[in-house]
């Protein structure tokens, strides 16, 4: 089966590079290094690193960058601090999303203290519901001391 599956494959044939054109390329290059290295030692030091400097700023700045001037908002340069200067004294801020913790433990803060205080609704609703508990166990506790009396009458009795 071909490469590609049934329909065949689509990628382009490999292209390999003359020996000849190889040895052609690498001539040149020397040729360059050459000359540029007998150029560079006939000048001063101070030319140098002026010219050093020149090529740093050509190599940073490719293609259209060298010609536009783009100022991008969202690329901020990282700025390194010195130890000395932080500010440990100073307020951090706080993210978005600390802050909403912050402000949702004092929420639950506050409505614990309005719930142990029976000012809530959730508060009122449980008293509610303990009173009626409350007297339903009162009542059955009276319930259950009646019928402990009735039983020892009734033994009492069978006693006599």
């Amino acid at each position: 089966m071909p490469r590609g599956g049934k329909k065949g494959h689509k990628g382009r044939g490999k292209q390999f590079s003359n020996p000849e054109e190889i040895d052609r390329q690498m001539r040149a290059q020397r040729e360059l290094e050459e000359n540029g290295g007998a150029e560079k030692e006939g000048s001063s030091e101070s030319e140098e690193e002026s010219s050093s400097d020149d090529e740093s700023e050509v190599r940073k700045r490719s293609g259209v960058e060298g010609l536009i001037e783009i100022e991008n908002p969202n690329r901020v340069a990282q700025k390194s601090k010195k130890v000395a200067e932080i500010d440990v004294s100073a307020p951090r801020e706080l993210s978005r999303r600390e802050r909403e913790e912050i402000e949702k433990q004092k929420s639950k803060e506050r409505y614990m203290k309005l719930h142990l205080e029976g000012k809530t609704e959730q508060a009122r609703a449980d008293l509610a519901r303990l009173a009626i508990i409350k007297k339903q166990r009162e009542e059955a506790a009276k319930k259950r001391e009646e019928l402990r009396k009735e039983k020892e009458a009734e033994e009492a009795k069978a006693k006599r």
